[in-house]
C-alpha cells in the first residue's frame, strides 16, 4: 500500500513536527502501518534542539502530493533482451493486455518498445526479401528447436545469406556461400549444398547422409530441427533478434517521479499508445497508457496543526485528504468526501494528539512523550499564551512524567535561543512564517520565541530588508514578525506594507516600523483575530 503521509504546515514549527510524529505513531500501533510522519520544510534550531534532546529523528521531507506517475495502476509488462528473438518476445507481447512491450539492453536501461505493427512489417518485409542477415546461431536453434550438427558448426556464431528451399527430386541450380538451404532427407542436395559450401544447412526432419560422417565442411553451420521445411521456412523470421524490429532511438517516455499534469498534454498530442515508464537509472519499471490517467490513484494525507490551504501542502488539491487534526480557527480546506476533522480550542495540537493516546488506552514511549510535551510549552509559551487551557497544562505535566523530565527543565531547552549569529536573518524569519487570506489580504506574520530577545532586536534593519524581499517576491500585502520574548510576557512587533492596518488594530505609530505589544504572545488567538476584525 502507498503511505498516508501524516503532515504538518508549511515553515513548521515544534508542534506541527511533533503532532505529525505523535499521530502517525499512533495510527501504527493500532495497527495501521501505512501512516508516515512528513514535513514540509526545514527543521527549526528550537525544533532541532527538542528532537536531539530525546533522541528523535525528524520527519521525512516531502515537497508535494500532487499525482505523479508512480501514483498510477500503470501496466508491468515482461521486459525483454534487446539480444532474444521476435519469438520469445512475441509470446511476451501476448501475455499481456498492453499496446506493446519495453525492450532492454544489458544493463536494463531502455532500448526501445516493441508493438505488433512492429512485428507485422517486419514479416511483410521478410515475406518479400527471404533473407538472413548476422542472424545468431543461437537464436536459430532456439526458434527451430534444433541442434548442431558436426564440430564446424561450432565455429560459427551467426548466419547470412539468402533463404532457399530444396524440392524434392531437385537440386537447387545456385548454390554458393550466400545460402541458406532448407531440405529434407535428399542426399544429392545435401551434397551438393555441402560441396558448394553454403552458407547454413537446415536439416528438416533429416540427417547427414551416413558417408559424410558428422564433421560437415568448414564455414557451412549445419543444423538439424524436428520440424519440416515449410514451418521452418515460416520461422526463420521469428529468429532476428528483437532489436532489429523494435522501435528504438529517441523513444518517447515518461519518469516514475514525473507528475501527471507535466505528462498528460505530452501523452494526448502523441500518437503513440504506449510509453515506457522510468526510474531514476533508467531502467524500466513499467509502462503507461492512455486509460491510465483517466482515474488516477492520489495520495493520501492527514493534516495537522492546520487548517488552511495556503499553509499545507503543495498539491493538496490532487490528493485525498483523510483526516485533520488541529486546533486553529476554520479555514478554506475543502474535501470531496466526509471526513474525520478533530477541531479542539486548546493551545496545543499536541495536547489533542496525547488525549487521542489516552483514550484507546496507550501510552506513548518516553522519548516520544517528552516530544509531546516539548511541543505544548513551545505552542502555548511556556503556558503564557492565551490559548493556554488547563488542558493543555494537564496534558504536559502528565507527558513529561512518562519521559522523566521537567516542564522547567524542558521550557530551558525549548526557548534557549542558542547562537542567532549563525543564521541569516531570512532564516530566523522563515522559521516559524505562516501565510494567511483574510478578507481578500494575502499576509504573511513570522514568529520567533526566545528569552533573550534583545539580541534579535538587534538584528532589527537586517529583519527588514528579509520582509520586504518576501513581500515583493510572494506579493503580501502585509508582513510581520512577532519576536516574542517569554521573560517579557510580549512580542517586539516588526511590519511592513499595508501599515496602517497595523496602526488601526493594536494602536501603534504609523509612522513605525516596530512595536512592543505587552501581553501579545499568540499569533492565531491575538493578531490574527485583531486584524480580521479590521477586514472584515
Amino acid at each position: 500500500m502507498e503511505p498516508i503521509y501524516v503532515t504538518g504546515h508549511r515553515n513548521p514549527d515544534t508542534d506541527s513536527i511533533v503532532s505529525a510524529m505523535a499521530y502517525a505513531a499512533l495510527r501504527n500501533a493500532m495497527g495501521d502501518r501505512d501512516y508516515v510522519a512528513a514535513r514540509l520544510g526545514h527543521i527549526s534550531d528550537e525544533t532541532r534542539r527538542i528532537l536531539d534532546r530525546f533522541g528523535m529523528e525528524p520527519p521525512m521531507r516531502i515537497q508535494t502530493v500532487r499525482t505523479q506517475i508512480r501514483d498510477l495502476d500503470y501496466d508491468t509488462p515482461p521486459v525483454v533482451h534487446r539480444a532474444v528473438p521476435i519469438r520469445r518476445a512475441w509470446e511476451a507481447l501476448s501475455e499481456q493486455a498492453g499496446p506493446a512491450i519495453p525492450v532492454a539492453d544489458d544493463d536494463g536501461v531502455l532500448y526501445g518498445m516493441l508493438s505488433p505493427t512492429d512485428l507485422a512489417e517486419h514479416e511483410m518485409a521478410f515475406a518479400t526479401d527471404l533473407r538472413l542477415e548476422n542472424v545468431p546461431v543461437f537464436n536459430l536453434l532456439s526458434v527451430l528447436e534444433g541442434h548442431l550438427v558436426g564440430e564446424a558448426s561450432n565455429l560459427v556464431d551467426a548466419v547470412t545469406g539468402e533463404v532457399a528451399i530444396a524440392l524434392p527430386g531437385d537440386v537447387p541450380a545456385h548454390l554458393d556461400r550466400t545460402t541458406v538451404l532448407l531440405c529434407g532427407q535428399q542426399p544429392e542436395v545435401i551434397r551438393a549444398a555441402l560441396e558448394a559450401g553454403v552458407a547454413c544447412l537446415i536439416l528438416c526432419q533429416a540427417q547427414l547422409p551416413p558417408e559424410l560422417g558428422e564433421d560437415g565442411r568448414e564455414g557451412t553451420c549445419i543444423l538439424s530441427t524436428p520440424l519440416d521445411a515449410c514451418r521452418v521456412s515460416h520461422l526463420l523470421l521469428q529468429a532476428v533478434p528483437v532489436e532489429r524490429v523494435c522501435r528504438s532511438g529517441d523513444v518517447e517516455h515518461v519518469h516514475a517521479d514525473d507528475f501527471l499534469d507535466d505528462v498528460r498534454e505530452v501523452v494526448l498530442k502523441s500518437r503513440y499508445r504506449s510509453y515506457p515508464i522510468l526510474d531514476g537509472d533508467d531502467k524500466v519499471v513499467g509502462t503507461l497508457s492512455r486509460y491510465h490517467m483517466i482515474r488516477p490513484r492520489r495520495k493520501r494525507v492527514v493534516l495537522v496543526d492546520h487548517n488552511e490551504f495556503a499553509q499545507s501542502v503543495p498539491g493538496l488539491e490532487q490528493a485525498e485528504i483523510l483526516e485533520i487534526i488541529d486546533h486553529h480557527r476554520l479555514a478554506d480546506i475543502q474535501t470531496g468526501n466526509p471526513i474525520y476533522f478533530r477541531n479542539e480550542p486548546v493551545g496545543s495540537t499536541a495536547t489533542i494528539v496525547a488525549g487521542m493516546y489516552q483514550e484507546r488506552g496507550l501510552m506513548p514511549p518516553a522519548s516520544l512523550a517528552g516530544l509531546m510535551a516539548a511541543a505544548i510549552i513551545s505552542d502555548t509559551v511556556l503556558f503564557k499564551s492565551p490559548t493556554t487551557t488547563p488542558r493543555d497544562r494537564r496534558m504536559a505535566q502528565r507527558m513529561a512524567r512518562i519521559a522523566g523530565v521537567t516542564l522547567e527543565d524542558l521550557g530551558q531547552t525549548v526557548f534557549s535561543a542558542g547562537n542567532v549569529g549563525d543564521h541569516s536573518a531570512e532564516e530566523l524569519l522563515l522559521s516559524d512564517f505562516k501565510e494567511f487570506h483574510i478578507a481578500g489580504h494575502y499576509l504573511a506574520i513570522g514568529q520567533i520565541t526566545c528569552v533573550d530577545s534583545h539580541l534579535l532586536i538587534s538584528r532589527k534593519a537586517e529583519f527588514l530588508a528579509a520582509m520586504e524581499s518576501l513581500r515583493m517576491r510572494h506579493g503580501y500585502a502585509l508582513v510581520m514578525l512577532m519576536i516574542t520574548d517569554v521573560l517579557l510576557s510580549g512580542s517586539h512587533l516588526l511590519y511592513l506594507g499595508d501599515t496602517d492596518a497595523v496602526h488601526q488594530a493594536f494602536n501603534v505609530d504609523i509612522q513605525s516600523d516596530e512595536c512592543f505589544l505587552p501581553r501579545i504572545i499568540s499569533r492565531k488567538k491575538q493578531i490574527v483575530p485583531m486584524l480580521s476584525a479590521l477586514w472584515g
